[in-house]
């Protein structure tokens, strides 16, 4: 039985895939900052388990916990993450931290915890990214900085790990649906007032809110996506999926000026008038 530790299971993707893994057989520590949201969900094979991965005692705690009720770790999915949508230059500095914190410095120090116990005996890390850390997408500048910046994390990893019988894989989901944009979108009323040199842009600010909500797939269909490719025997480098990622892919290969052409149109950022 594969043993399992996935990141941010209250909601969304991490929950459904935590899930789905168990459902297959594996034995998963599906994680959260409150337990107790993980509570209709335990089972036999899922265990829930405290995690906050901003905190460091929290993160070796967790670790601890699966070695000892596991025995071992096969497998480590890197998918807490926040969002944010507002004009970078305008965003509160301090939300900017926590995000790039959870997204991406956090995956760094799971990956460090684990290494030790897979560096005999093989595993995988699952390091979750998105669609927009391929394409940008105006609004979201620290998120899809995070998201490309674990692309790369990935493809460095997948070569240092590869002599330790470590694999490395990169999810990039483009529309999922998830309670992420919600929470996202927090205080993005201060965007259409004076103080801000953006309010004549709040238009396109709401148009990426509620653009990823048009049609989704579900986290469960994406979940069941990622569990094919965390349990496959020869597991592929990347994988993708979800609402647009073809267009999404096709988008990202325009040439810089075409492709920013279009994006400034679509959310209204255009020049200043005189």
């Amino acid at each position: 039985m594969k043993t399992i530790l996935v990141t941010g299971c209250s909601t969304g993707i991490g929950r459904a895939l935590a899930i789905e893994l168990a459902r297959r057989g594996a034995h998963v520590f599906a994680t959260a900052r409150r337990p107790e949201t993980l509570a209709s969900i335990a089972s036999d094979r899922l265990t829930p388990l405290e995690l906050d991965v901003l905190d460091k005692g929290s993160r070796e705690r967790a670790v601890a916990a699966v070695i000892a009720q596991g025995g071992h770790l096969d497998v480590l999915v890197n998918n807490a993450g926040i969002s944010l949508i507002a004009p970078l230059v305008e965003a509160p500095f301090e939300r900017v931290q926590k995000l790039v914190d959870t997204n991406l410095t956090a995956a760094i120090a799971m990956i460090q915890l684990v290494f030790p116990h897979m560096a005999d005996r093989g595993g995988r890390i699952v390091n979750v990214g998105s669609a927009i850390g391929v394409l940008p997408s105006p609004f979201t500048a620290a998120y899809c900085a995070t998201k490309a910046a674990i692309h790369m994390l990935s493809d460095v990893l997948r070569l240092e790990l590869a002599p330790f019988g470590i694999d490395v894989l990169t999810f990039q989901p483009a529309a999922v649906r998830s309670e992420i944009e919600d929470r996202s979108a927090e205080g993005l009323e201060a965007f259409a007032l004076e103080s801000s040199r953006y309010r004549r842009f709040y238009a396109g600010l709401q148009k990426r809110l509620d653009r990823p909500k048009e049609n989704p797939v579900s986290a469960e269909d994406y979940a069941r996506a990622m569990a094919d490719a965390i349990l496959a025997e020869d597991p592929p480098r990347v994988v993708r999926g979800g609402r647009g990622s073809t267009t999404f892919q096709i988008a990202a290969r325009l040439p810089a000026g075409v492709r920013d052409f279009f994006l400034r149109r679509e959310f209204g950022l255009t020049r200043k008038p005189g």
